[in-house]
């Protein structure tokens, strides 16, 4: 079976990981304070917490914010569910953005109608998150520039874009955020088995993010309720969880780190290969654009028939007959049965006409072209030259 997408593990991963496993600390140890500093050194950014997946993240990032009933947050249609439910973990409302169908990301267009008419009925969103879809990065800085306007917060779902950059400069360095946050799940561009982390440059959100990460507790004794404490003592803030990431986990995170660049060199080598072996099919490929760098997480591809909908099933169904576990990303978020009872509409005109044609092709950094050149193909027996 050929994977849409993989972990790569070596032995000097497996050795990171014994090496802890070995040692005093499996949990609370120096590993994890170690990955932060890799991850906030590569991004650019000056805090990087680490937790035990990019969800909690996304849910400490809310709450950091001060996120609550009544308050709203908007996201792309075009995501896994954790962009949205962050939002409803916290009580707050969640509404969606269109996508852009030349980036599969949310739609700047969209957004500003969005906010003109939400402003008019004085429901601005306290929060937007943008999703940094497949590894391409999202026009932040139009985005940043539209919440100096409206006074929103914004959270980058970064999950998809580790090493991803714009004109030379990082995703998750924050500069047109608040918050960035990134998933190491193993099918990411790098693994801690799970996990993710969180960047920002706010002292203060840093501060109630690890806070809230280890149960609302805090150790620090500049904020002790009680004075002359006992050297023991430790005291519970906030009302927090227990979202730590482990040694263990962190340890494969360090490792993994050094192969970065590598994985992302060989992941654009393959978008490459794609790129100039699909052209002539009847297939729309993702855009390239020289002034960014993208992590391609995923490569999506959508079909470009007059039957697109049903030829896309049929190369869905033919590809996964032979063992080419191609996916469909996402699924809109309004068309999963908890946000229908909840009374979402899906009029999402470009989404629909992205998720009606979409699928993406395996993409992983040890995919050899001998293996690309049986995808293809197998493709070619589906999908019509143009």
């Amino acid at each position: 079976m050929i994977p849409y997408s993989k972990q790569i593990i070596d032995k000097d991963d497996i050795k990171a990981v014994t090496k802890v496993l070995k040692s005093n600390f499996l949990t609370q140890g120096p590993m994890v304070e170690e990955f932060e500093k890799k991850i906030k050194k590569l991004v650019g950014a000056k805090y990087a917490i680490a937790l035990n997946s990019a969800t909690s993240g996304l849910h400490l990032s809310c709450l950091s914010l001060n996120l609550k009933k009544g308050d709203s947050v908007w996201t792309s249609i075009n995501t896994f569910v954790s962009s949205a439910n962050c939002a409803l973990l916290c009580g707050a409302k969640v509404d969606f953005i269109d996508i852009d169908l030349d980036d599969y990301n949310l739609c700047i267009k969209d957004l500003k109608t969005k906010l003109l008419k939400a402003k008019k009925e004085k429901r601005l969103p306290k929060i937007i998150i943008p999703v940094h879809f497949a590894g391409r990065p999202c026009k932040m800085k139009e985005i940043y520039n539209l919440s100096k306007i409206y006074k929103f917060k914004i959270i980058e779902d970064a999950s998809h874009a580790l090493g991803s950059k714009v004109y030379n400069s990082y995703i998750g360095n924050c500069r047109h955020s608040d918050l960035a946050v990134f998933s190491f799940h193993p099918v990411k561009n790098i693994t801690t088995g799970e996990g993710g982390i969180v960047t920002t440059n706010n002292k203060e959100l840093c501060e109630k993010i690890r806070m809230l990460r280890t149960h609302g507790i805090t150790k620090n004794r500049n904020k002790f309720s009680i004075k002359n404490s006992p050297p023991w003592h430790y005291e519970q803030l906030l009302l927090g969880y227990n979202y730590r990431m482990n040694d263990i986990e962190a340890a494969l995170g360090v490792s993994q780190i050094t192969k970065l660049k590598k994985f992302l060199i060989n992941r654009n080598k393959i978008a490459n290969f794609y790129n100039e072996n699909l052209k002539n099919l009847n297939l729309i490929l993702p855009k390239v654009d020289n002034k960014i760098l993208n992590a391609f997480h995923l490569y999506p591809v959508r079909v470009n028939t007059v039957q697109a909908k049903k030829t896309r099933l049929k190369l869905f169904k033919y590809l996964r007959k032979k063992k080419i576990f191609v996916n469909i990303h996402y699924i809109p978020v309004t068309k999963h049965s908890y946000f229908k009872k909840k009374g979402y509409n899906d009029s999402y005109s470009n989404m629909e006409t992205y998720y009606n044609t979409v699928i993406s092709l395996p993409i992983f950094p040890n995919l050899n072209k001998k293996t690309l050149s049986s995808i293809i193909k197998h493709i070619k027996v589906i999908v019509d030259e143009k």
